[in-house]
Order: structure tokens, then C-alpha cells, then sequence
């Protein structure tokens, strides 16, 4: 009887253990498995001054090799941003401009956060922030403070929240107070996910 409960009680106490810390080498190498996603977005914007968030939706597009990440706005109004290696492309209205990331620390620091957690380049991001993961794989939290005050410019943060292998949401914060909430629904393969006959 002694012997039941002895074990009965271990069963509980290891039922009531927490999940096992997050490594930032887990969840990359399972983020790196993605060769290529499609996304739609919604946008909130607050920025001072304003009483309603600055609203904006549309998709996302990423492949890892060779690496691109597109991000195109339907609404409120049509623009697209195309990031090829070092090169973004610029576009709205029919005019396009394209510029070298190394001409845009700010713009080059943001980016490289969405894209180095996009494809699990762990390194890519330890080498441009300080790094904070919490959570589980089923939901997860990281959080990425530039390390170089010169780099970062009005940047104070981003943070990204996931589920397993998906990025769900992108909180982006400036040093002034200002701040963008990104939620992204992942865009499923159809093909992938209609059972065969």
C-alpha cells in the first residue's frame, strides 16, 4: 500500500513539473526547416499625436534560398517592399526606388530581425541584438534589444511571438514611445493540406 502511494505521489509531482525552458537553438533550427511562407497581415500603428491606431493590411511572402521577403499593402492604400539580399525595393504609385541596406542602418536592423527569425539564422541575429526567449514551443516569446545604440537608431525593441514554427505577431517599439503590432495569419498550401483520394 506504502509502495502505491510513494508512486501515486511521484506520478502527480512529475505531472506538475514545469515544460522544459525554450533554447534559442531549438527554435531556430526549427524555424530554419521553412524554405518559404505566405502570410496575410494586419497592421495597428500608434503613433503620438494620434488618437486611433494607423491601420494597414495585406500579404507577406518569404523564401529562404536565394533569400526574399516581400511585403505588399492592399489597404489602405497599395505599396510593396521587396528585400533581395542587400537591395530593398521600394514601390507605391507606380514609382519604385531601390537603396542598399548598408544606406539604412535603422531600416537594416528591423529587417534583419523579421528575417534572421524567419529563417533561424541564430547567428545573423546575435550578431545585431541582445536576445530574450520565453516560453514553450507551442508558444513562444523573443525578444531582440539592438546591441548598437548606432545601429539601432529609434529602435528600442521588437518582439516576436510564435507558435511552434510559425510567426505569429511583431511588435516593433521606438525609443519615442512609438510602436507597430504586427498579427500575421499564415496563408496554408492548399494542395498540402487536401487529403488524397
Amino acid at each position: 500500500m506504502r509502495t502505491r502511494r510513494a508512486l501515486l505521489a511521484l506520478l502527480l509531482a512529475g505531472c506538475s513539473l514545469p515544460a522544459l525552458a525554450l533554447e534559442l537553438g531549438e527554435l531556430m533550427s526549427l524555424l530554419g526547416r521553412q524554405t518559404s511562407g505566405q502570410a496575410r497581415f494586419s497592421e495597428q500603428r500608434f503613433v503620438k499625436g494620434f488618437d486611433e491606431p494607423l491601420l494597414a493590411s495585406g500579404t507577406l511572402a518569404f523564401t529562404a534560398s536565394p533569400p526574399r521577403f516581400e511585403r505588399r499593402t492592399l489597404q489602405p492604400r497599395a505599396e510593396s517592399m521587396v528585400v533581395e539580399g542587400n537591395t530593398v525595393t521600394l514601390s507605391r504609385g507606380g514609382r519604385s526606388r531601390t537603396l542598399a541596406l548598408d544606406a539604412a542602418p535603422e531600416a537594416m536592423v528591423a529587417i534583419e530581425a523579421l528575417r534572421g527569425t524567419l529563417t533561424g539564422n541564430a547567428q545573423a541575429l546575435q550578431r545585431t541584438f541582445r536576445t530574450s526567449l520565453q516560453g514553450t514551443l507551442e508558444r513562444w516569446t523573443l525578444e531582440l534589444t539592438p546591441i548598437a545604440a548606432s545601429a539601432a537608431g529609434q529602435l528600442r525593441f521588437v518582439r516576436i511571438v510564435g507558435l511552434r514554427d510559425e510567426v505569429r505577431s511583431i511588435e516593433t517599439q521606438l525609443l519615442d514611445g512609438d510602436r507597430t503590432v504586427l498579427t500575421i495569419e499564415p496563408v496554408r498550401d492548399s494542395a498540402a493540406s487536401t487529403p488524397s483520394k
